[in-house]
């Protein structure tokens, strides 16, 4: 058999062009025979196909179409950030240009854990790494620090990292404190650290109540991690991040904001001022896989001071030696826990130059102006009621009059018919739809469609008949 042609090298492009031919074919005949945002028939039904067409896992001999039949399989089973209809997740539809660097920076194949492996990769990474640093923090100029960020897989990892930087901050311990509102990676990240159990601050509004976290402070040894939300998964809600800081600030707390989803605002002018405080936190999360539209993975955490990160800091010779360093070739090791790590800031630094902020700001305001319009279709609909006003866009409502099992049973027929993609929050003692707007290019008839389906299928599961 003779050698499978590389995707890099002088080769690499000739290589490649057939194949991605191939793909988008089987992309284009996987979309088509799924027909809507999902597949239809359930988990079962999916996993049935996939098998089909995936054979032996790992057969004696190959075979030179499987690139078409799975790709073909893994569209037709994919869930389509792009379609009107799903919007469950925080879960964006990839820009093209986006996808295309991630291509590029695939075929490369770049390892951001030593200068050799990945010249460009690493210089482009500290000129975008900065950038966005700046962009959450200032320059720093005023405190007399240096901003910097950290290239993640998402927010998990972020937020892990912030709490890891936040206990060697303070030596060794810290005690965590967040709103009953927070995401569960920091209760997560705190047990995998170590550190004891979270103090939670109820959020009776969805949001942290500034004196009830004053009086937590009042009463807690330190040292203590305040972590606020820019963005809940559940309702997109922000807490009162000013307000936070300065409670931080009086009772010497370091401050952690989450703003895994709300961080996108930061682009526009018509937003960005609801992220005010954003700028006085010790470190910010941001995902550009939400509010950015990047294919997975776009993660950051940004740092106000630079000299938090000597925490990473760690030596193999055969990828860090001194002597290397002292050189000059650049020391990666300190810039992550991971090792290995793929170049995710081409399609960053590619989206950014491509669209500028302005062009950025323009999908966030058009993604909040939908989830309005969505919000006011349900407002005025008689058989449906609105949580609240969308705060970034995110729109929870449900059937009027519906026991919390009818909503749920209502979004997984609609899963199970791959006709459309909600989510479930429970707020208030209460089972909501989750309607999370990512794709700019829905518009107000999609909109219109998606509420009655919801419409239709309560119907046939309550009165037991299908609507025309």
């Amino acid at each position: 058999m003779s050698t499978p042609p590389l995707a890099s090298g002088p080769e690499g492009p000739r290589a490649l062009r057939p194949l991605l031919d191939i793909v988008l074919e089987a992309l284009d005949e996987g979309a088509r025979a799924r027909g809507g945002p999902l597949p239809a028939g359930g988990p079962d039904a999916v996993a049935a196909r996939m098998r089909e067409a995936l054979g032996e896992a790992l057969p004696d001999e190959g075979d030179p179409h499987a690139l078409r039949t799975l790709i073909r399989a893994f569209a037709e089973g994919a869930a389509d950030p792009a379609h009107p209809r799903c919007a469950a997740h925080l879960h964006c539809p990839p820009l093209a240009l986006a996808t295309a660097a991630d291509l590029a920076a695939s075929a490369l194949n770049p390892s951001l854990d030593s200068w050799d492996q990945a010249p460009a990769a690493s210089a482009l990474e500290t000129l975008v790494a900065g950038a966005l640093a700046a962009e959450i923090h200032g320059p720093g100029e005023d405190t007399g620090t240096t901003p910097d960020s950290l290239i993640t897989t998402g927010g998990t990892e972020s937020n892990q990292l912030a709490l890891l930087l936040a206990r060697e901050a303070y030596g060794g311990s810290v005690q965590l404190v967040c709103g009953a509102n927070a995401h569960h990676s920091l209760a997560r990240a705190a047990w995998l650290l170590g550190l004891p159990d979270p103090v939670v601050v109820p959020a009776p509004a969805g949001t942290i109540h500034p004196a009830a976290l004053d009086e937590a402070l009042s009463h807690l040894p330190g040292p203590l991690l305040v972590t606020a939300t820019a963005g809940t998964t559940d309702a997109g809600l922000i807490d009162p991040l000013p307000e936070i800081a300065a409670r931080c600030a009086a009772r010497g707390a370091r401050l952690h904001i989450d703003a895994a989803y709300g961080g996108g605002l930061l682009f526009s002018d018509r937003h960005r001022a609801r992220l005010a405080g954003l700028d006085a936190a010790d470190t910010v999360t941001l995902d550009l896989h939400k509010l950015g539209w990047q294919p997975v993975a776009a993660g950051l955490l940004a740092v106000k001071d630079r000299r938090d990160l000597t925490a990473l800091r760690h030596r193999a010779d055969y990828l860090n030696a001194a002597d290397d360093t002292e050189a000059g070739l650049p020391d990666l090791l300190g810039r992550s826990l991971r090792t290995t790590r793929r170049p995710d800031v081409l399609k960053l630094a590619v989206t950014f130059r491509t669209l500028g902020r302005s062009g950025l700001g323009a999908l966030v305001d058009q993604v909040c102006a939908r989830a309005r319009e969505f919000a006011a279709l349900v407002d005025q609909h008689p058989g449906f009621e609105l949580h609240a006003r969308p705060a970034i866009s995110t729109v929870l409502f449900r059937p009027a009059d519906a026991t919390d099992d009818t909503v749920a049973a209502v979004r997984r027929a609609l899963l199970t018919d791959g006709r459309a993609v909600l989510g479930r929050a429970r707020l208030d003692g209460r089972l909501w739809l989750k309607a999370t707007l990512l794709n700019p290019a829905t518009g107000p008839a999609d909109l219109a469609a998606l509420l009655h389906l919801v419409a239709a299928r309560q119907a046939t599961l309550v009165e037991g008949h299908t609507p025309r």
